[in-house]
């Protein structure tokens, strides 16, 4: 029996407001983050059951659903320690330095992260890139179409409308500014950081 659980939001509901309403934050996290979780404890005992009865004829469904669903639990639990009530700036420190050598600026980084935003199915994240060595930025649609293999999410953002219609209508691009003044670097410059120990 898989026995993965939702972890609890690193801060209450309503920390996030005006930018992300109490409500938006319960619904995406109690109900859509659950239901990840969910799907992919089912996946996982379907996976299971499967082996020991030697019948497969529902398995490749429950590996969809496991990189879906899994994924969509990875991606959500990085979205929400991506921000904290007290975001709003930039990066510093390495990571700082290291967006500024593999984008030329901060503002060269911010604008493309922008425009993966308006472009993404579901997922704009940063990512790093082990195989070049550098940071990037990838557009992930649904929760694992676009990801790039070997590379870790530093950073995440969730563009599904679930995240922003009821904050912001069809307006994304209000919902990815308002992101720039939660956003918190200090749990993507410790992603980045133990990337880095691991890969250079």
């Amino acid at each position: 029996m898989s026995d993965y659980e939702l972890p609890a939001l690193p801060y209450d509901y309503d920390a996030l407001e005006p930018h992300v309403s109490e409500q938006v934050l319960t619904w995406h996290h109690d109900t859509h983050h659950q239901g990840y979780v969910d799907g992919w404890n089912t996946a996982e005992d379907t996976l299971e059951q499967n082996r020991q009865n030697g019948d497969f004829s529902s398995s490749a469904g429950a590996i969809r659903n496991v990189t879906h669903n899994g994924s969509g639990h990875v991606l959500h639990d990085l979205f929400w320690q991506s921000m904290s009530p007290e975001g709003g700036d930039e990066p510093d420190g390495d990571l700082r330095d290291r967006i500024e050598a593999d984008f030329g600026s901060y503002d060269a980084w911010e604008g493309e992260f922008r425009a993966a935003a308006s472009a993404a199915g579901g997922w704009a994240l940063l990512v790093y890139d082990t195989h070049s060595e550098q940071l990037r930025n990838v557009v992930v649609d649904k929760h694992d179409q676009g990801a790039l293999w070997g590379s870790h999410p530093i950073l995440a953002l969730d563009v599904w409308e679930h995240s922003y219609y009821y904050d912001y209508g069809p307006d994304r691009g209000d919902f990815v500014d308002n992101f720039f003044d939660v956003v918190d670097w200090e749990e993507p410059s410790s992603r980045y950081a133990d990337v880095v120990e691991k890969f250079e």
